[in-house]
């Protein structure tokens, strides 16, 4: 699939935004890139930031042979009833809304385009996201390639059965934001320690990008980095000792289960 096809995005929030940029790194034609967003000031920002075309919805869906539906889960049903009669029938369909399955957007656009399902997460915005892929059936190895392609460009792209999606959705889906309540809680007991709020954020957000990087890097297991910095009844022992008296890994789980039954929930 090459990289001089007409590509359909539907809407332009930030993620879809973050999307129209990695297409573009990936070497897409800002001028073969469409987007279809009710906001009218918005679509002009992103046109004027990027070279992209505005188009409506039904003459971007008849041409693109990518078509990109980066929409909320709860407005999914109405964009496929809007789009189903004018869809180009040769498009591989990309959706980014989480929880609905591949059966649910080919039932609501009743057509037989092949359809992938992406669950990318936030970092996505600063090309270090994760992405994990499902094809439905139908999907050559030039779609396949090309929309792993696009997404590598976001960061790092995996492909999963589509029955694994909500659990996906439970780890790197939502999971940045287990990250930044995890930033919160260490501000503020840095703050109840007596450093200033300043000192308490930078102190905690260096040290969490510093000990990602080194986790990345090091070829080494969380584990064994964990047991590297933990003296015997040292410090740090004693405030993991404290995370484990509270049942850190049960709270963590019981807090995924969490994410993906409301994932199945919204299929």
């Amino acid at each position: 699939m090459n990289k001089s096809i007409p590509v359909g995005v539907i809407g332009a929030g930030i993620m879809g935004e973050a999307l129209i940029a990695a297409l573009i790194a990936f070497g897409v034609d800002a001028k073969k890139i469409t987007i279809s967003e009710k906001r009218l000031e918005r679509a002009s920002e992103l046109m004027s930031r990027y070279g992209i075309n505005v188009e409506s919805i039904e003459n971007n869906v008849a041409t693109a042979e990518v078509l990109l539906l980066v929409v909320k889960p709860q407005d999914m049903a109405s964009v496929l009833a809007e789009i189903k009669s004018s869809i180009n029938q040769e498009a591989v369909v990309v959706t980014f809304a989480a929880g609905k399955k591949i059966s649910f957007i080919s039932e609501g656009l009743a057509t037989d385009n092949p359809i992938i399902r992406v669950m990318p997460n936030t970092a996505t915005l600063v090309g270090a996201g994760m992405a994990a892929i499902s094809l439905g059936s139908g999907v050559s190895t030039q779609q396949s390639d090309f929309v792993t392609g696009f997404l590598s460009a976001t960061g790092k792209v995996i492909e999963v059965p589509e029955d694994l999606q909500d659990a996906v959705t439970a780890t790197s889906g939502s999971g940045p934001a287990y990250f930044f309540r995890f930033v919160e809680a260490m501000v503020d007991g840095a703050q109840q320690l007596g450093l200033s709020h300043d000192a308490a954020t930078q102190l905690t957000v260096q040290t969490i990008v510093g000990a990602a990087k080194l986790l990345e890097e090091s070829g080494k297991s969380a584990t064994v980095l964990r047991e590297n910095v933990t003296s015997p009844n040292g410090t740090t022992a004693a405030a993991l000792a404290s995370f484990e008296s509270s049942h850190i890994s049960s709270v963590v789980a019981t807090a995924m289960k969490a994410a993906r039954d409301r994932s199945q929930e919204l299929a």
